[in-house]
């Protein structure tokens, strides 16, 4: 009955057009899940790779969180270990510097539907400024760097990320102690979950 009810709701999902008016390169949701699933990855929004593609986090951010991850494609791809759910399903197109942001339409008509289909997760991963407004609403104020640099707040069932993108490769050689001090902790939650 349950999994029925997500084919369904997934079913919704991949024919939504709600702002489809926006999107310069039209509406393609592109979400992983599973009821199975006990790691749930909360990014921003695809980028036009992705889009291109079809397939999530393939690009070079997903080899990126990949690698921080300590896993594969294999494993990332599979969605009774794995939710993709970031902030924005669709493509929101190209800005100045990087993607434009999620649409603001889609979390609210979907994420907390779809969130509930997932009851075994067990570490939930934040990306980026939009996702942290989400799952981390209480310290809405708080920058990116912040978050990350309090990573053991919500820890071991939350963790914020910085995004994985080559573009933020200045911000991880300015804060080395994310490579040496929170990567080793996520590799080993992340075997500890999968093993179970």
């Amino acid at each position: 009955m349950a999994t029925q009810a997500l084919s369904a709701l997934l079913k919704e999902v991949r024919a939504c057009t709600l702002c489809q008016e926006h999107l310069p390169h039209g509406p393609r949701p592109i979400v992983q899940i599973n009821r199975s699933a006990k790691i749930l990855i909360a990014g921003q929004a695809p980028g036009n790779k992705v889009h291109q593609s079809g397939v999530p986090f393939d690009d070079a951010s997903g080899d990126r969180l990949r690698d921080w991850m300590g896993i594969g494609k294999e494993t990332f791809y599979d969605d009774t270990q794995i939710a993709l759910l970031p902030m924005g399903f669709c493509f929101p197109g190209s800005a100045k510097s990087g993607d434009l942001a999620p649409r603001k339409e889609c979390a609210p008509q979907w994420r907390n539907r779809l969130l509930a289909h997932l009851p075994n997760i067990e570490l939930t991963l934040v990306i980026g400024q939009y996702a942290l407004a989400w799952h981390l609403p209480d310290s809405a104020n708080t920058s990116v760097t912040g978050h990350v640099l309090d990573w053991q707040k919500n820890w071991p069932t939350v963790l914020p990320l910085p995004h994985p993108s080559p573009r933020n490769a200045i911000w991880l050689k300015q804060n080395p102690w994310f490579s040496t001090d929170v990567l080793p902790a996520l590799k080993a939650q992340i075997q500890h979950i999968l093993k179970k």
